[in-house]
């Protein structure tokens, strides 16, 4: 590990010099490319630079503690071993810093929500994930664009399809993919029998113009017009936009947008996004899971994560973490689950088991 990051600490300062003489400003696509990977690089030089610091301070301490003698050498002692405590500290710091990282994670995402198994209440649940995902992107200063939102008469909603912009968005929520299972009393039982639902949660990498390419002749394009729950947002014109992919069988519909060609750009980028999951699902060798592998059949029985509302507990099943504030959970505070599920991954990771939450 030690040789690894004498190599990184070098070659950070091999671009260091680099960026700062005259020649890197001649040619801007390399000054860019070698600016990035710096930045990329920052934290781990940094952690380094300090763990050899402390390494000198600790074997200094102790050297000098063996010449010394009472009060004095017990002083020196103790600081050589709160040294070490660090010194183990920073290793585990760095070995988490030296893991590859998921090249999507600084991305936008696209967020899909559908109602599964249960009827209206399952449709009104998704809504109440599209509030929940929605206070979080606030919190988080997450760009959030309505793709598609298909409601119901009662207020739910079979589909919401949301792009999700900003640095990270995807690292965030990309433990969110899989069944939400909810159980409560739905407000038309009139026996007070409680209920179980569930919603599928998608969350796919934005992909960037240059990694897929769409070819005219395997796609149609139909306009229609755009229509909604209790003939709202009814236009008169052929606004909304439907694309289907040939090669894949994927169909993307956006109808969000009053402007046609603000409809066509939404669906042309939630397509891109789908594509780029499908082939590297493929060329993982995942091609039989594709995106089922995310959000399952819908099915009862397969859940990531339950809502018990008379409990007022939130369990993820993937980590047995049970929160117990509904009202929070709902209302976008979520950091203190995918912080969880993010720790638990690099555990995992770091154990050598090399399979994600």
């Amino acid at each position: 590990m030690l040789k690894r990051l004498k190599e990184i600490n070098g070659r950070y300062e091999e671009i260091g010099q680099y960026l700062a003489s005259a020649e890197a400003l001649s040619d801007m696509e390399t000054y860019t490319r070698l600016s990035k990977e710096r930045a990329e690089l920052e934290d781990v030089v940094e952690c380094y630079r300090v763990y050899l610091k402390t390494e000198e301070e600790c074997k200094a301490a102790l050297e000098e503690a063996e010449k010394e003698s009472g009060e004095m050498k017990d002083f020196l002692l103790a600081e050589h071993y709160e040294l070490k405590e660090k010194l183990s500290a920073l290793t585990s710091q760095l070995k988490v810093l030296l893991l590859p990282k998921d090249k999507n994670d600084e991305r936008g995402c696209t967020l899909e929500i559908r109602a599964g198994a249960g009827g209206e209440e399952a449709a009104l649940f998704a809504y109440e994930l599209y509030r929940m995902y929605m206070g979080y992107c606030e919190k988080h200063r997450l760009q959030w664009e309505v793709v598609n939102l298909n409601e119901t008469e009662l207020g739910g909603v079979k589909e919401a399809i949301v792009n999700v912009t900003g640095k990270g968005a995807y690292k965030r929520l990309k433990y969110e993919s899989g069944v939400h299972r909810v159980q409560r009393v739905p407000e038309t039982e009139s026996q007070g029998r409680i209920h179980t639902s569930t919603c599928t949660v998608a969350v796919l990498p934005e992909a960037e113009d240059v990694e897929v390419t769409i070819d005219e002749k395997d796609i149609r394009v139909d306009l229609f017009r755009s229509s909604g729950a209790g003939g709202q947002k009814v236009n008169k014109t052929e606004t909304a936009i439907r694309i289907t992919h040939f090669p894949t069988g994927i169909v993307v519909t956006c109808q969000d947008e009053r402007s046609q060609l603000k409809n066509k750009d939404k669906a042309f980028r939630v397509l891109k996004s789908r594509l780029y999951d499908y082939y590297n699902s493929r060329a993982a060798g995942a091609e039989a899971a594709n995106r089922r592998s995310l959000v399952g059949t819908g099915d009862r029985s397969e859940r990531i994560r339950t809502y018990n509302f008379p409990q007022s507990r939130i369990t993820d099943h993937r980590i047995g973490l049970s929160l117990h504030d509904m009202e929070g959970f709902l209302s976008g505070d979520l950091d203190e689950m995918i912080d969880a599920l993010a720790r638990r991954e690099t555990e995992m990771r770091l154990a050598g088991d090399g399979a994600d939450v």
